[in-house]
């Protein structure tokens, strides 16, 4: 079988996964990373063509310790479509996932296009807006285990997010306290800075990962710079809040 049609056949097993909930087994075939995110743009690209639209993209793996976890030297990077976007204060019907968790997060809305290697001051020229953001990751390998050339094929678990409301572009958010909270309760409790020692450094990495496939941050792309603390698993019938000092907070429900 040529690399195309291995690639095609991955892509489509893993969005006939998420689209059905059904959790497969760690990919059998041997691929590169560059083949894992074109399966990743194969299987995005289904999603395109069943009318979902490009909404953004998310990034993975952006704290030191999660990169020696699954032994990579950098970060890996997802798709954002429109279909996966949740209403601040929404529902999410937890019958649409494998075994769903929650991670903080901060949002950035791209205002001028960025591509390629960037300095920190020409991304924070490109961003919009800043956001406190949730978002919903769910593997869809059985018992949410895999290798990075699978969770990249998987579009880096991303599968929902929330978004608060939009601050300045100019908010400082090097060292801002976040706290998850599962019904009022913390889970989680971390700052921005965990996020590659400051957010802006994701967008950096964002914008010369990107330039590598031939992709690019567009003006209206959302960007989920990276999780400040560690994904928490969800459970039915949950209230779920995101508080990010200084910038506000978002949240759903679980069903």
């Amino acid at each position: 079988m040529g690399d195309n049609a291995l690639l095609t056949r991955i892509a489509e097993r893993l969005d006939e996964a998420a689209r059905n909930a059904t959790a497969v087994e760690q990919l059998p075939e041997k691929i590169s990373n560059d083949g894992a995110y074109e399966a990743q743009r194969l299987s995005i690209e289904r999603r395109i063509a069943r009318g979902e639209r490009r909404a953004g993209i998310k990034m993975g793996l952006t704290s030191k310790a999660k990169m020696a976890q699954v032994g990579v030297n950098e970060m890996t990077w997802g798709r954002l479509t429109d279909a996966m976007l949740i209403e601040d204060g929404g529902v999410l019907e937890m019958s649409r996932f494998i075994h769903p968790r929650a991670e903080p997060e901060i949002a950035f809305l791209i205002g001028k296009s960025l591509a390629g290697r960037v300095t920190p001051l020409e991304a924070a020229a490109s961003i919009a807006g800043i956001a406190p953001a949730i978002e919903v990751i769910d593997s869809r390998f059985q018992n949410f285990k895999f290798r990075v050339t699978d969770v990249i094929a998987d579009n880096s678990s991303s599968s929902a997010f929330v978004l608060g409301p939009w601050n300045a572009p100019d908010c400082n958010v090097d060292n801002l306290g976040m706290s998850l909270e599962f019904n009022g309760l913390p889970v989680g409790i971390g700052s921005s800075a965990a996020i590659l020692g400051h957010p802006l450094r994701s967008l950096v990495a964002a914008a010369d990962l990107l330039a590598r496939y031939g992709e690019s941050l567009r003006p209206g792309d959302i960007l989920l710079s990276g999780a400040a603390t560690a994904a928490e698993p969800l459970k039915t019938n949950s209230q779920v809040r995101v508080r990010v000092e200084g910038l506000g907070s978002c949240g759903f429900s679980t069903a």
